[in-house]
């Protein structure tokens, strides 16, 4: 995996159809448009997601794709993984630049359709209700030739400052990582404010702890700073814990598995909490 700096001096706009009205698709669409590029349709099954999406984008809504126009660019497919192909087929016969936004579908399954693929992939998690400065998201590309990495470069430099070369395996890797380091631990916040709210506790007390556990990490690995029962090897408060998730048997399992493993991964470490 290589960075790629910055393209300064690009300054030609790109017109683009965007597959899909979701979060990553709004978010990127915004992006686009804010750097200059046209926005000329936006397509979704759903006619109202569409809508909704193409209004703030200033472009055309469809939801049908054979009235797809032929003046695009690129179409940027931003959909779940397993419709991903079923539009890459699809468009192919527009012999126009096709790019996916997906962390795990491999750039080969596209080339069975088209040689002019690419992947433009955003490491964020997107919500329509947050903003999020794009650019700080690391923009992962991949490409079927030289000339496509060339054009996704110039495109990412224009609406984020961390552009990076990553193949389809290493991105792979890439969103089971971030799985671990995003998606489960937001469900064990989930399950913290569960917790609290069946004891008519606020959830807003843990916040503190979650910011300062995350601010860590910023400048240390994660294994340095563990802290907890765990770490400390610390069965009496553990199976203290146990017992308080009595008739949750799916939350014990959980519990003691990411115990061992903190057990394990410190091999009886030390922490101060």
């Amino acid at each position: 995996m290589t960075i790629v700096y910055r393209i300064l001096n690009y300054k030609n706009s790109m017109r683009i159809t965007l597959i899909g009205s979701g979060n990553v698709a709004t978010h990127l669409a915004a992006a686009l448009k804010n750097a200059g590029h046209r926005i000329i349709q936006v397509y979704s099954r759903d006619a109202q997601h569409a809508a909704m999406l193409a209004y703030h984008v200033g472009a055309e809504a469809i939801d049908n794709l054979p009235v797809i126009s032929p003046d695009t660019d690129m179409f940027i497919i931003s959909v779940k993984d397993d419709a991903i192909i079923e539009m890459v087929k699809a468009l192919a016969g527009y012999q126009k630049l096709i790019v996916h936004t997906s962390g795990s579908t491999n750039l080969n399954d596209m080339l069975v359709f088209t040689d002019n693929a690419g992947v433009l992939y955003p490491l964020q998690t997107f919500s329509k209700i947050k903003e999020v400065d794009f650019w700080t998201v690391p923009l992962c590309i991949e490409a079927a030739n030289d000339h496509i990495k060339t054009n996704l470069e110039q495109l990412a430099a224009t609406i984020s400052n961390n552009i990076y070369h990553v193949n389809s395996a290493d991105r792979k890797i890439l969103h089971l990582a971030a799985v671990f380091a995003c998606n489960f631990p937001n469900y064990l916040y989930t399950v913290a404010q569960q917790l609290l709210a069946g004891h008519q506790m606020n959830f807003d007390m843990l916040k503190p702890l979650i910011l300062e556990t995350a601010q860590k990490v910023q400048t240390q690995l994660p294994a340095s700073v563990q802290t907890g029962p765990a770490v400390r090897n610390d069965v009496v408060t553990m199976d203290a814990h146990l017992q308080m998730l009595n008739g949750e048997a799916y939350l014990q399992e959980i519990y003691t598995l990411l115990s061992q493993g903190i057990i394990k991964n410190n091999n009886g470490g030390h922490g101060d909490k």
